[in-house]
Parts: structure tokens; C-alpha cells; sequence
């Protein structure tokens, strides 16, 4: 921590933007991986419970931190040197070596936005703990945001320890006292657990997930339950801005759900780099 403290901002700007570009790359590998690896631990245990044999074909999906990175088409191993962060994808023209299959912009989109993202937070925060806590919840909202987009999911392997470790920072009331946080735990959780059965109830559809719950109970442990009707109003608002936007260009169905996870996630770092600001704001509007 000192060292990083006796670094000119520049230098610690730049450090923390190459660290976050590295970061990013391996977000995008727990993105692609973490829901598979799921989906097929779920579908062992249905067959287990079925007592039905799995085909010899099926293949393992690769682990978090195990299995070289490959193309999705001619699945040749990716070099290192063709996965450096940004740099490779543009040297490649976001193109396979091999084959010559696209790469989808998503991954150095992935990688920059943590950069940027990361070094907002240190730029806030400084080179603190608070923002050590920070950069690693930053993190873990960009993860869980992705996986949303991709797949409706929220995996409790994200949501729970960031419960947790909301809990546990604020034991040192690094951004709220523990009893605010833990009410905000419970309070994030039973807020849209609540609303969920009241939409069930009324129209016989679910309206949102239980990562949904989950998350907004981190969120509230991470910075008390006061900022709670902060977070629901700038999801909502903006959530269903950008839901009416999509129906009206026709990118959408009606009765296509939208990800929530995601502006939870937005509303939640909002609140950690702006913190008493944006609850002003919304006071004031």
C-alpha cells in the first residue's frame, strides 16, 4: 500500500488501467466459462438423479483457471501472444489467426470498460483499502453483469460472497456501519423478493430472478440499506428507458424479458464511486 501511495498519479493511473485490462481479459474467460461449467454440473445431477448415463461424446466443459483459451470455430489453442488485452484483438483485426473467424468486439470491450472502470475507482478512493474493496467489487459487478446479458443468470458463485464480503469490509466501516449493512442485506433482499411475488401473484408470471435478490442484498450490505430506493429507482429508470427504446426501434418483443442484473450492477458502482452525491440527486429530484 505504500508503495502504490509514493507513486505519482500518472504512474498509479497507469498502473491500475494495465492491471484492470489484465483483469478484464480473465473476466471474460469466468463469463464464457462459469455458466457452461454450471450447466453442466446441473445437467449431471439431473441425470443422476435420473439415473440416466451421460454420453460418451459429451465433453467436460474447460474450468475457470484451467484449459487454454480457443477458437470457437477451428478450435486452435490461442498463442498468448494473440490474447494480450485490446492490443492483440486489434493487431488481428478481431479476426482467428487460423481461420479467420470474428471475434466479437465484446471481449476488448470487456477488458477497456474494467480498465476505465478501475481506474475511476482509484481515482475516487485513492490507494486505500477502501479502494483495494472497491476494485474488487468492480470486478465482480462486471462479471455478473456479463453473464446476465448473456444468459438471464445471476450464479450465486458471484452474488453470495459478495454478500459476505460486503459484510465483512463494513465489520471496519469501510464504506457504512455493520448494522446498516446488515440491514441492508436483509432489507436488498426482501424488497425484490416481495415485489416478485406481488407481480406473481397479480399477473401469473415471474418478473425477475433470485440473483436479482441476491444482488440487491449485496449491494445493500456493501453500503447500507439507506441507499437502497437509490439503486431500485436508477435501475428501474433506467432499465425500462432502455426497454421502451428497444420495443420502439423493434430490437425487442414485448414479452422478451430484459436483464435487471446488469443495471443493479451500474446503479451499485454508481453508488460506489459517487456515494452521497447520487443519493442528493435523487433526494433533490
Amino acid at each position: 500500500m505504500a508503495f502504490l501511495a509514493s507513486l505519482s498519479p500518472p504512474a498509479l493511473f497507469a498502473l491500475v488501467a494495465a492491471l484492470g485490462l489484465l483483469v478484464g481479459s480473465f473476466l471474460n474467460v469466468v463469463i464464457l466459462r462459469l455458466p457452461a461449467r454450471l450447466f453442466h454440473d446441473w445437467t449431471c445431477q439431473c441425470r443422476e438423479l435420473l439415473e440416466i448415463e451421460a454420453p460418451d461424446t459429451e465433453a467436460e466443459p474447460a474450468g475457470i483457471a484451467t484449459g487454454r483459451s480457443r477458437c470457437p470455430k477451428c478450435r486452435t489453442p490461442i498463442a498468448f501472444y494473440d490474447n494480450i488485452p485490446v492490443l492483440s484483438w486489434l493487431l488481428l483485426r478481431g479476426r482467428c489467426r487460423q481461420c479467420g473467424e470474428r471475434i466479437a468486439v465484446r471481449y476488448p470491450f470487456v477488458e477497456l470498460a474494467t480498465a476505465l472502470l478501475s481506474a475511476c475507482v482509484i481515482v475516487v478512493h485513492g490507494p486505500t483499502i477502501e479502494g483495494l474493496a472497491g476494485l474488487g467489487l468492480t470486478w465482480a459487478l462486471i462479471a455478473a453483469t456479463g453473464i446476465d446479458l448473456d444468459h438471464k443468470l445471476l450464479p450465486d458463485q458471484i452474488t453470495l460472497p459478495l454478500i459476505w464480503a460486503g459484510l465483512i469490509v463494513n465489520l471496519f466501516g469501510l464504506f457504512t456501519d455493520l448494522q446498516s449493512a446488515v440491514i441492508g442485506a436483509i432489507a436488498g433482499y426482501l424488497v425484490l423478493w416481495t415485489v416478485f411475488h406481488l407481480f406473481r401473484l397479480a399477473t401469473g408470471k415471474e418478473g425477475m430472478g433470485y440473483g436479482d435478490f441476491k444482488l440487491l442484498a449485496a449491494i445493500g450490505a456493501w453500503f447500507g440499506w439507506q441507499v437502497l430506493p437509490t439503486v431500485i429507482l436508477l435501475a428501474s429508470g433506467v432499465g425500462a428507458v432502455i426497454g421502451l427504446l428497444l420495443i420502439a426501434m423493434r430490437r425487442m418483443g414485448r414479452e422478451v424479458p430484459i436483464a435487471f442484473g446488469p443495471f443493479l450492477a451500474a446503479a451499485g458502482w454508481l453508488i460506489l464511486v459517487f456515494g452521497e452525491r447520487i443519493v442528493d440527486f435523487w433526494l433533490v429530484l
